[in-house]
Formats: structure tokens, C-alpha cells, sequence
């Protein structure tokens, strides 16, 4: 054995070591930045390449754009073609955005205030997407599909807005396009490219951040039609404070990955390292849910995503740990790139397929039932809660 692969495998196994165990074999699947725009169309990627923007070596910008009809289309085709030990069907946990900034108004008050429009109305200016609503509904009634709360926006509205404010060219040339990012290669990072939406760096903006989460949970309950009772921080970046704010309004676990980065005050942007396993409880009795298995394919293109995914979730198993596994919006999206969306499903499918013939006793569930298991709240998820 490599290495690399002794590397591998130790990583595997020190991932599942601490925490919340059970024999049951359950699978959650979270996918991120759902809602959220990205690259705003085909022609605003041909024209950045144009200029010279590295777009095409970011595979978020290569693929990654507000969802369109035949994306939720196909992927619950995919979804429901795959059952689990119940007869139910492969159910994705899609933390979604609850809105995007409104760049006619914002031009309007020549960048001096932020405003922003419900996800639903940006669908409205999209020339595919006009399903894509019911989509979701139709999604949540079939359980394929259950939105979590990953922000009002995927966006770190106080940094942009001094950006705009203070004449930043790579903000202004994707503000003129309706984006809020652009992928310049030139020291890129979620912080650069604004979308670290919870990371407060000062008193002043955690003010600001509180009224953005209780305004964002409120408009998620709205269009939803239920509370979100998890939440995913956008580039698992947040102070302790957001905990208070979210467990306040009624967000009783934290989704992520092994690390969280925690934004220091009046330090240019520095982070503290916090780790965090399945189980583990915060000051406020919140749990934390961490991914412990990674499917994307868009990120990886010209692997195979399978055969490691596979062996996470082996790892996972063997150490009597919920199978999570981490996915993004981008894998799944063929706006921009359909071959990017086709593609991907079948590797997806073939996932699901592998699954459910490898260990024929696998329950799906989402992020949030997951999270009654560990906290307790419920010791059996029936069928018809499923």
C-alpha cells in the first residue's frame, strides 16, 4: 500500500473515531447552495473569458448557475429510481439560500444600500427556471427533496457592499453582470469572493448578521412551509454568537465538515479552527452533524467519484456512523454545461445503485431526522414519517 493510501485511510478512519453511533446502516446525502446564483448565464461566462478571467479553470464557474427546470427534473429521476431497506426513495437534503441581492435597486441608491429579492423572483429573470418552485414543493411531497436553511443569502453582504462601495473592479465587473462573485485566480477564497455569508468581523456586523438570519429563517419557514431545524454556514465559516442567534430561532443542529472557521474581530479576516464530531454538543445544546463522505464530481473531474465514496461510506459503517455525505448544487447543474448535469447523474445513479446492493438494509434520511436520531428526540423514524 501507497502512501498515499495509508494516508487515506487513516484520515477515513480518524474521521469516524469520536461520537454518535448506531448499527443502523443510514445514509444522508447534503448538497449545498441551492437557490443561489453563481454564474449568471452563458453569454456572462463567454464574455468574462473573453476578458481574460480564468472562468473556465473554476469549475463553479464552469457549471455552477441558479437551477433550471431539467436540473431538479433529472435529479429526481435519479432520486427516485433508487429505493432504500423501506420502499423510500434516495432523499437529498438541499441547503438552499433563501434570497439574492436585488442589483436594480442596489444600483438605484448608487450602492449606499443593500436590498434583496426572495430566490423565487430571481427565478423570474432566469428563461428556464419557471418550474422550478414547484419543483420544489413536488420534491419535499415525495421525499426527494428537503431544503435546509443555508443562509438568506450565500453572500457576506458587509464586505460586498464595501467593495461596491469603494470602487472594487472585479466586484463592480460581476455586480454589472448580476453576480456577486467572480473567480479571478488572483488570491481567491470564499472571503474574496464574498460567500462566506455568517462571517461576521466585528460587533457592528453581527448586529447586521442577526437581523439577516432571523429575517432569512422567517422567509425560509414562508416558502417552505416548515422551520428549518438544521443549518450549514457557508464555507463553514461562523462566529459562536451565530449559534445563539440560530438556536434562538429554532435551529437545533449544525451541519459541516470536521472543521469550523471561526472569523476573529478587528484581525483582517484571521480565523480560529474549532473541530467538531457527529454528536457533539455546543453551549447551546445543539448538535453537531459532520460530513464524513465527499461526492463531488465536478470538483474532481476525470475521477471516478465512486470507488472513494464507497470506501468512506465502508469506513463509516464499520465504525457504526451515519453515512453523510457531502455534495454541492454545481455537480448536478446543466444551465451552463448539460453534459456537466448528465454526467454526474450517472455517476450519482451509480452510487445510489452500489449502495443500496452493497448493504440492502440502508435507510435515507435527511439532515434534520438525522439530527432528531442523535439529539434523542426520536429513537425509530417510522415509514410514514419518512
Amino acid at each position: 500500500m501507497s502512501f498515499n493510501n495509508i494516508k487515506s485511510s487513516f484520515t477515513r478512519n480518524f474521521l469516524n473515531i469520536p461520537g454518535w453511533r448506531t448499527k443502523r446502516k443510514i445514509v444522508v446525502i447534503e448538497s449545498d447552495d441551492w437557490g443561489s446564483i453563481r454564474m449568471a448565464s452563458k453569454e456572462a461566462y463567454n464574455y468574462f473569458l473573453k476578458k481574460g478571467f480564468p472562468v473556465d479553470k473554476c469549475p463553479y464557474n464552469s457549471f455552477d448557475a441558479l437551477e433550471c427546470n431539467d436540473d431538479l427534473l433529472r435529479l429526481f429521476d435519479v432520486l427516485g429510481a433508487v429505493k432504500d431497506l423501506y420502499g423510500n426513495p434516495a432523499l437529498l437534503t438541499a441547503n438552499s439560500v433563501m434570497a439574492n441581492p436585488d442589483f436594480e435597486k442596489i444600483r438605484e441608491s448608487g450602492f449606499q444600500k443593500y436590498y434583496y429579492e426572495p430566490f423565487t423572483k430571481t427565478l423570474d429573470r432566469y428563461p428556464v427556471h419557471d418550474q422550478v418552485y414547484s419543483l420544489y414543493k413536488k420534491g419535499i411531497s415525495e421525499k426527494l427533496f428537503k431544503p435546509q436553511f443555508h443562509g438568506r443569502e450565500h453572500l457576506n453582504v458587509a464586505r460586498w457592499m464595501r467593495a461596491l462601495q469603494g470602487g472594487d473592479d472585479y466586484a463592480l465587473m460581476a455586480f454589472n453582470s448580476n453576480m456577486f462573485t467572480l473567480h479571478t485566480g488572483i488570491n481567491s477564497s470564499c472571503r474574496s469572493e464574498y460567500c462566506d455569508a455568517f462571517a461576521a468581523e466585528s460587533s457592528e456586523e453581527l448586529l447586521q448578521l442577526k437581523t439577516i438570519l432571523i429575517d432569512g429563517l422567517q422567509l425560509f419557514h414562508q416558502l417552505m412551509g416548515y422551520s428549518s431545524l438544521t443549518s450549514i454556514p457557508p464555507c463553514y465559516t461562523w462566529n459562536r454568537e451565530v449559534e445563539d442567534i440560530l438556536s434562538d430561532n429554532g435551529v437545533r443542529a449544525l451541519q459541516g465538515i470536521q472543521l469550523q472557521y471561526m472569523p476573529i474581530f478587528g484581525n483582517g479576516g484571521s480565523y480560529k479552527k474549532r473541530y467538531h464530531y457527529t454528536g457533539q454538543r455546543n453551549h447551546r445544546a445543539q448538535y453537531y452533524i459532520v460530513r464524513n463522505c465527499f461526492f463531488e464530481p465536478s470538483l474532481t473531474v476525470g475521477l471516478d467519484p465512486v470507488p472513494n465514496c464507497l470506501a468512506r461510506i465502508q469506513t463509516a459503517f464499520a465504525w457504526h456512523k451515519p453515512t453523510i455525505i457531502s455534495t454541492h448544487r454545481l455537480n448536478f447543474m446543466g444551465f451552463l454545461n448539460p453534459s456537466n448535469r448528465e454526467q454526474n447523474l450517472n455517476h450519482l445513479k451509480r452510487l445510489l445503485l452500489a449502495i443500496t446492493n452493497r448493504w440492502p438494509d440502508v435507510e435515507f434520511l435527511s439532515s434534520d431526522q438525522l439530527a432528531d436520531l442523535v439529539s434523542g428526540k426520536k429513537e425509530v423514524i417510522t415509514h410514514d414519517e419518512l
